[in-house]
């Protein structure tokens, strides 16, 4: 007891050591309160008008309700212009095109982080940020190269040697980054320092896996990229048209200008255009057939035979649905039923992309990612529902429609040594035997 009672009359005299450690505690970081409210005080953006002179001249007349409408949808219908022409150039613009947007939408993303904390002068931010963005880049399209050009990286030496050892490189990259900052540690910044840190990952989680999966879509037929794309697109114009000439009762706090009125419409309008642009889609093989590279050309082709998924099918038509339109069967391509599963999402899961960026928006004060589209905000506004529907859609392939691909299994077996081959052909010569489907003189032979 008396020892007890010692120790806690001389615990509130600490050393000297202990009481200039815990200052610098104090010091050094900042509690979350004291952050949030310096970052609060930082004006991330301005209300500047960034429509061209000449819509303002044309529309100057009109309420900014109406000015706005007509700058959105003019610019609209430009942007659904673009859209059809890098459609008509290929699937290579496409792949750049990808990549590009994914790049200005990290730039977006990055930039309101710096603007956020620069005051701070943290070392080395931005040029770690975009180092990750390569590393990160040059570990997923490698893997896509080595997937897809499988033939031609075994044709050529370096490629062969940059896909033997993709991972290992890929992780020194890495590697060399997180060293690069961890030696950028400054002793008052560590905090801050650290939120940046997740702040980049958690951007190149969001961005790069996801554009990287946008791919993986176009690669597997040009409808798989399409048609979703086109969906939220549709969803997006629906909602927006609905709620402004319906809209009455608002839908989520996060997006006060959302409506249950448009979420509705937009939902129905969707599921009718992913039905009708499917069934247009379906019938041409360029849209339907996987992307493949062809090692002679050294070019994409789109050319194949269509599989039983965009060949016209009679199905039965329920007997409610029956009495109202007065038909018995309807003919439909397959994949149209595919197509409501991916119209629904893009209309009823496919917006929370929208109000989750419409958070993080509220959350730093600030309108638009950046002022890239007038009427539109940044290329991030236009994308933050798009990313979610790729991930969706890459995850309904695997599930429910793609199978063994045949001819990526001979280039893996073409690469191996010929004892292995022969030993994976004997396997299959007994595998086969024992089903009954060689004879006795096709064993022979």
């Amino acid at each position: 007891m008396t020892e007890l009672r010692q120790r806690a009359v001389r615990e509130p005299d600490a050393p000297p050591e202990d009481k200039e450690s815990e200052s610098e505690v104090k010091v050094d970081g900042e509690t979350a309160s004291d952050t949030e409210s310096r970052v609060e005080a930082v004006p991330l953006s301005t209300s500047a008008d960034d429509t061209p002179e000449v819509l303002n001249r044309a529309l100057s007349n009109l309420s900014s309700r109406w000015k706005n409408w007509w700058v959105r949808g003019i610019l609209t219908l430009a942007m659904i212009a673009f859209f059809f022409i890098i459609i008509y150039l290929g699937p290579m613009v496409l792949m750049i095109i990808v990549m590009c947007v994914q790049i200005k939408c990290f730039h977006e993303i990055i930039t309101i982080g710096y603007n956020v904390y620069h005051s701070y002068d943290l070392p080395w931010f931005r040029t770690l940020s975009w180092y990750f963005l390569l590393c990160v880049n040059y570990f997923f399209y490698g893997e896509t190269v080595t997937d897809y050009f499988f033939t031609l990286v075994q044709r050529e030496e370096p490629l062969r040697i940059l896909s033997k050892y993709h991972r290992f490189i890929s992780f020194t990259l890495y590697l060399i980054g997180f060293c690069m900052f961890v030696l950028s540690l400054v002793k008052k910044h560590y905090r801050l320092q650290f939120y940046m840190f997740g702040w980049t990952h958690v951007t190149l989680l969001i961005v790069v896996t996801q554009s990287h999966l946008v791919i993986h879509n176009l690669f597997e037929g040009m409808i798989w990229f399409i048609v979703p794309i086109s969906c939220v697109i549709c969803n997006d114009i629906m909602a927006y048209m609905f709620g402004f000439f319906f809209g009455r009762t608002p839908l989520i706090k996060l997006s006060p200008k959302k409506t249950w009125e448009g979420f509705i419409g937009g939902f129905f309008a969707t599921v009718v255009f992913g039905l009708l642009l499917s069934y247009v889609m379906s019938g041409y093989r360029c849209f339907v057939c996987p992307v493949e590279y062809n090692n002679d050309t050294n070019s994409f082709t789109v050319d194949c035979e269509p599989s039983d998924l965009f060949r016209l099918q009679e199905y039965n038509i329920p007997e409610v649905i029956r009495s109202v339109i007065g038909l018995t069967t309807v003919w439909m391509y397959p994949f149209q039923i595919h197509s409501i599963a991916l119209s629904t999402f893009a209309s009823l899961i496919g917006p929370f992309g929208g109000f989750f960026a419409s958070g993080f928006k509220r959350a730093f004060k600030i309108k638009d990612f950046a002022n890239t589209i007038p009427g539109h905000g940044g290329i991030m506004d236009r994308f933050d529902c798009q990313y979610l529907m790729a991930t969706f859609v890459n995850v309904y392939i695997a599930s429910f429609i793609r199978g063994p691909n045949p001819s990526k299994l001979i280039q893996q077996f073409l690469t191996l040594r010929p004892d292995q081959q022969l030993h994976i052909f004997n396997t299959l010569r007994s595998h086969l035997a024992d089903k009954g489907m060689l004879t006795a003189g096709t064993e022979d032979e």
